[in-house]
């Protein structure tokens, strides 16, 4: 008689695989505003059958990664998700290194400097600095933008390979085909900025009174490209201030962020 798969073998294997997959794929649904969803919340942005998914957050409660609301019937991230975060986050010296450098430029541009990571189609902040008169950008920690429009995500594009790159924009222009062709005349812009400047602009690209520049730190020990970022209002930062002045500043700290760095190393 046959046996049921017992999980140990390549099918097996490729079971466990898949759920994990799925699993994380129910964490990446909450978003920077979302205290809490549903089963069927998670199911309509996952594209996976309510009954999976049901599965999937049983485990991941089990686990501690979700937690349950028996008030509202919805489940909320929970303690061992926080607990990654923390231990990612607080492994990045460069955060340490760079945060009053990125203080400084904050409060000198009246704007917001930021660090952000690639996470899929998207840059993720894990560091950011706010002047006291910054009122157009409010974003914090966490907080997730698109990495076509914006000058943070153009320079990630930037400093990748052209293989890596063509892969990430080919992902892009198949969520967005009617607006590819404007996504596609900003990135070649960039892609000639960041020749000629070092740093790449977006000026009201992803929000129109929001304009910003940014470039890439490209770690020596070939870790992960960060990006830094100075972005505030529109009638604050025009484009020649940010050509002329606060992009060689951006220049100037990521140089000494790296330098710092290197000598901690």
């Amino acid at each position: 008689m046959g046996t049921k798969d017992s999980g140990t073998g390549p099918e097996g294997e490729r079971q466990s695989v898949r759920s994990l997959e799925r699993g994380m794929g129910v964490l990446r649904c909450f978003k920077p505003g979302d205290r809490f969803l549903g089963n069927q919340e998670i199911a309509a942005r996952t594209g996976l059958p309510k009954p999976t998914i049901s599965r999937l957050t049983h485990t991941l409660t089990q686990l501690g990664y979700l937690g349950y609301s028996v008030k509202f019937g919805k489940y909320y991230l929970d303690t061992a998700v926080l607990a990654l975060g923390y231990s990612f986050l607080a492994n990045m010296d460069v955060r340490r290194i760079a945060r009053p450098l990125m203080q400084d430029l904050a409060e000198y541009a009246q704007a917001s400097v930021a660090i952000g990571v690639q996470d899929r189609l998207n840059m993720l902040y894990i560091e950011a600095y706010r002047s006291s008169a910054t009122v157009t950008l409010t974003l914090d920690v966490g907080s997730q933008l698109p990495i076509a429009t914006t000058s943070m995500g153009r320079a990630l594009l930037s400093a990748l390979s052209e293989v890596e790159r063509n892969t990430i924009l080919d992902q892009v222009k198949m969520r967005n085909e009617a607006d590819w062709p404007r996504i596609k005349a900003g990135m070649d812009q960039a892609l000639k900025d960041y020749a000629e400047l070092g740093f790449c602009l977006s000026l009201g690209d992803w929000k129109r009174d929001v304009h910003a520049v940014a470039a890439p730190l490209i770690p020596v020990d070939g870790s992960r490209v960060l990006v830094f970022s100075c972005a505030g209002a529109a009638f604050q930062l025009r484009r020649n201030m940010l050509e002329e002045n606060i992009g060689p500043r951006l220049l100037n700290l990521i140089s000494n962020v790296q330098d710092a760095m290197e000598r901690h190393a």
